[in-house]
């Protein structure tokens, strides 16, 4: 017996030579993912928000790392999260691991034909700006295949295998390559037909004679009625809970609306909309156009970001005119 089990463990030991090497024990994906995103954003809740995770879930997914480490990452300081030095040290090494795996994944899709190019955008964006003018894109790239996804989400691109999206906020989303689609302001719209009968509007106080259409509070009309040099009390009016359904609404003739006017644009210079009083506030977040740095270098995605630029400066161009005709209009 004792010979047996001694020629086994050296059968055993010569063959181990031949046995591939056990794998390594890494962390998953994700809690790298989630690991990284809280370090850089220094808070959990704006690292679910990139993920396109819950709060809880990056959390957890950060708890479970230092499980598995045996290690803290993170301390608080009072309800801020600062990263410890261990954290600090493993953070390097991440980076530089998720880096590769980016840098790796682009040079393979890159190396691979393919005609599908994926936008993601919001539903209003959607379908207030976009979706009107894609028939124009595809006349003018017939060769590209466009996909377009409508989310009110800020997921991973990558991993929801985006090419470019179009996002509202201040530019700044780590990771992503962001440039402005265009100026914007907030300015008061509505139906020409609403103007047009027994409402004759002049001056900004007559706005109060008609229902005043929100997406919140009373807010910004408050703001907008300061702006004007009127002190306007909260009035009752319909509240909707998006701007498409807004605008959409003052199309009608339900009312007056505030409106961005990126969103409104489609519907001013078809003569949908008419902007009743030329007072507007200025916004800080616009529309941005972002996508993973490495995939500037794919022309389908330049030639998409030159695209949506020029449309947008069309508007632009084309709503200062219709401005100035207005204005004119209103001196005869």
């Amino acid at each position: 017996m004792l010979l047996l089990l001694v020629g086994s463990a050296r059968r055993y030991h010569r063959d181990t030579s031949k046995v591939l090497p056990m794998p390594r024990r890494l962390p998953p994906l994700n809690a790298l993912r989630a690991f990284e995103a809280a370090a850089r954003n220094e808070n959990f809740t704006r690292a679910a928000e990139e993920l396109g995770v819950s709060q809880a879930a990056v959390s957890q997914q950060v708890k479970s790392l230092e499980a598995m480490l045996g290690l803290k990452l993170f301390a608080r300081d009072g309800k801020r999260l600062v990263i410890t030095s261990g954290g600090k040290e493993y953070l390097a090494v991440v980076r530089d691991a998720l880096e590769r795996i980016a840098v790796g994944t682009d040079r393979l899709l890159q190396d691979r034909p393919s005609s599908i190019l994926t936008i993601s955008t919001s539903p209003d964006f959607g379908a207030k700006w976009l979706v009107h003018r894609l028939g124009r894109f595809a006349a003018a790239y017939p060769e590209v295949d466009l996909r377009v996804s409508t989310t009110t989400k800020h997921g991973d691109l990558i991993a929801n295998h985006v090419d470019l999206a179009v996002r509202h906020g201040d530019g700044y989303w780590a990771g992503l390559d962001a440039v402005a689609l265009c100026p914007e302001r907030l300015v008061p719209v509505c139906s020409p037909k609403l103007v047009s009968g027994r409402f004759r509007i002049t001056q900004a106080a007559d706005l109060l004679k008609l229902p005043l259409l929100r997406l919140d509070g009373w807010t910004t009309w408050s703001k907008w009625f300061e702006a004007a040099g009127i002190s306007a009390s909260a009035r009752r009016g319909p509240v909707l809970n998006q701007a498409s359904m807004l605008i959409d609404a003052a199309v009608d003739g339900q009312g007056v609306a505030l409106a961005r006017t990126t969103l409104a644009a489609w519907d001013l210079l078809h003569g949908r909309l008419v902007v009743p009083i030329d007072v507007a506030l200025p916004l800080d977040n616009t529309y941005w156009i972002v996508y993973p740095k490495l995939a500037s270098r794919d022309p389908k995605v330049a030639t998409l970001r030159d695209w949506l630029l020029a449309e947008a400066a069309d508007d632009e161009r084309r709503l200062r005119v219709l401005a100035d005709k207005s204005y004119a209009g209103t001196k005869r």
